[in-house]
């Protein structure tokens, strides 16, 4: 009877013990982050969280993960109040790692994204903004000249690991565009053309009803051999020569960047921002007017025209509103 009571004592106790190790929760009461290296063994993780205060025992973590088994994935990981250590181990094996949101606008151009990255803590912009200028093989299917990923970069909201790399981040964003060009039926051979009609239509207008309309002047335009005259490839230009002072100056309109489409007939050589579904949309459905010109008015909506008096009364009334 005594012996039946000691064992009994026994496994109650361990019950207990094992209770305590594995089901009570525990963890820190402040955010605390984990970062697990690629190639890090159970053991270097178990250290890891218990050195953070994480889990209570590394030696219970290592028993569940002989239970349990399964691979554990590294990167980042942000824990904020206890819980059972299940959970932690749960975690690891899915993989939920600590991520952070950037957010890509339309009409972010390259040099914009390279800020938006750093500001995000993603990296800093010089890295990226050289990734963006290098890895191009990521487009070659549709425009193997690409100097840069300029216009497929495709504007969305992103969650990425701080491990993330640039070319990760990049892939992920150009991996969006093939997905969204694809459901808007982009053909294959004329990517690169859309792409760089739609960064136009992007920069100059930001009302989704009058994109197809300027679409439409742009091709009335090329149809009838005159430049676009369009100020954002002109600044453009300037961005890419490292010159841009946030005003077109009167020496850029005839600089003989390929880009100034004051001086150049036809589009430029490519896209001057990543256009969103809207402009691409524009870009492949453009409105079939007679117009040849447009101006913005002094409420911000555009003014079309069909020659150039017309468009010459539109500026004089948006120049006296201005003043």
């Amino acid at each position: 009877m005594r012996f039946f009571k000691f064992v009994l004592v026994v496994v109650l106790l361990g019950a207990g013990v094992s209770a305590w190790y594995f089901l009570l929760p525990f963890g820190p009461a402040k955010e605390t982050f984990v970062d697990i290296a690629p190639g890090t063994g159970t053991e270097g993780i178990a250290t890891q969280l218990e050195q953070a205060g994480v889990i209570r025992s590394r030696y219970a973590f290592e028993a569940m993960k002989e239970v349990h088994g399964g691979l554990m994935k590294a990167g980042e990981y942000r824990f904020d109040h206890a819980v059972p250590l299940a959970d932690v181990y749960k975690r690891l094996r899915r993989g939920d790692v600590f991520t952070r949101t950037l957010v890509i606008p339309e009409g972010f151009d390259i040099f914009d994204i390279a800020g938006a990255v750093e500001a995000a803590g993603l990296g800093p912009r010089a890295s990226f903004l050289q990734a963006e200028q290098t890895h191009t093989e990521l487009v070659k299917a549709w425009n193997p000249g690409a100097t840069s990923l300029e216009g497929y970069l495709f504007p969305d909201t992103y969650r990425f690991s701080p491990h993330a790399t640039p070319v990760q981040m990049l892939a992920a964003m150009v991996k969006r565009f093939r997905e969204v060009s694809a459901r808007l039926g982009v053909p294959g051979g004329e990517v690169a053309r859309t792409v760089t009609m739609a960064s136009l239509v992007e920069k100059e207008v930001h009302i989704d009803s009058e994109r197809a309309l300027v679409a439409g002047v742009f091709e009335n335009r090329l149809a009838d051999g005159m430049p676009l005259q369009t100020d954002p490839a002109v600044a453009y230009a300037s961005m890419l020569r490292g010159t841009w002072t946030g005003v077109i100056h009167q020496s850029e309109l005839h600089s003989d960047s390929p880009y100034n489409t004051y001086a150049h007939t036809g589009l430029p050589p490519g896209p001057i921002c990543n256009p969103g579904v809207a402009a691409l949309r524009a870009a492949l459905d453009p409105a079939r007017t007679d117009y040849l010109y447009f101006v913005a008015d002094a409420q911000g909506a555009t003014r079309f025209s069909r020659d150039l008096k017309e468009h010459g009364a539109q500026v004089a009334a948006f120049r006296a509103a201005s003043r």
